[in-house]
């Protein structure tokens, strides 16, 4: 039991098994359930305009943090930034209960060099939509930070260490929703909110969104959508899924270019993180936003 409460907290601690690796570790699957199941608390605590707001305000801004900085920063060094930036949205990324950065961006890199083959983890091809949705992610064989793949981001220790305890920051995402619950309650009671409403909305429900939102990019981006560029991978564009996940749904463009920061090629194309981004670039934040060349945007496609 020791053993297993060590592994939600220090990712340090042993995780696979040999004869086992490609099973769900279930001790570390009870706590993704248990916020599915939190989740039902908001019949107990009702909601408010505030609640609901703050609930969508994080959901944007840990979206963003994830595909601007966990996926094409860390993982495509798509762009530049100081290592300050890096940092603060590290954290913000880390506050979306998707592992550390190491984590994300090795597993990620893994994933463009095997994409929809028989290495490819999460590949609905291989093992289907449901494990490429969220099976492999749960595995003793995937929980360990794939460290070959991320030397160049593993030289920092504050990115190892948000890798290593990557429960601290949402933990204290939780308290300070639950916090600013409270607060609210005591110096607004005309709002109707509490800290037990904005614990459930802010946190628990944002985030069970922000999972399944992101995690249609591994499985519904690779099935369902149109494929402008003739790639080797099962890759697809889905408008739809662009909107949820702040422009991530233009997969085939993603792995047809993947170095680009942008990845609407087009300017029909809604890419919000592209947009972030250069706003962001205008203040100095991020700079050396990397385009896509023509040649590679007018490539001919696959048509289909």
């Amino acid at each position: 039991m020791t053993a297993v409460l060590r592994r939600w907290f220090d990712t340090a601690a042993p995780a696979a098994k040999r004869g086992c690796v490609d099973r769900v570790d279930w001790a570390r699957v009870v706590p993704f359930l248990g916020m599915h199941v939190a989740c039902l608390a908001v019949f107990a605590v009702g909601w408010s305009p505030v609640a609901i707001l703050v609930a969508a305000a994080l959901y944007v801004v840990r979206m963003f943090a994830i595909t601007a900085f966990y996926h094409r920063y860390f993982s495509h060094r798509a762009f530049k930034t100081s290592r300050a930036a890096q940092l603060v949205f590290a954290v913000l990324g880390a506050s979306a209960v998707q592992r550390g950065p190491l984590w994300w961006a090795g597993h990620h890199r893994l994933h463009h060099r095997r994409s929809d083959g028989p290495d490819d983890v999460h590949s609905p091809r291989q093992r289907g939509f449901l494990w490429s949705h969220l099976g492999w992610f749960l595995s003793r064989r995937n929980f360990a930070t794939p460290n070959d793949a991320v030397r160049d981001l593993a030289r920092h220790p504050e990115l190892r260490f948000l890798d290593r305890y990557d429960t601290l920051v949402p933990a204290l995402l939780a308290l300070a929703t639950f916090g600013l619950g409270a607060l609210l309650e005591r110096v607004a009671p005309g709002l109707g909110t509490d800290a037990w409403q904005m614990l459930v909305w802010g946190f628990v429900v944002s985030t069970v969104v922000l999972f399944h939102a992101t995690f249609t990019i591994n499985s519904l981006a690779h099935t369902i959508g149109r494929r402008r560029y003739a790639t080797r991978d099962t890759s697809r564009n889905n408008a739809a899924l662009a909107l949820l996940t702040l422009g991530e749904g233009w997969h085939n463009n993603h792995h047809h270019y993947p170095h680009s920061t942008r990845q609407g090629f087009f300017w029909w194309e809604l890419d919000p993180t592209w947009w972030g981004l250069v706003a962001l670039s205008w203040f100095g934040v991020v700079w050396d936003l990397k385009p896509v060349p023509a040649a590679v945007r007018d490539a001919a496609g696959s048509g289909s």
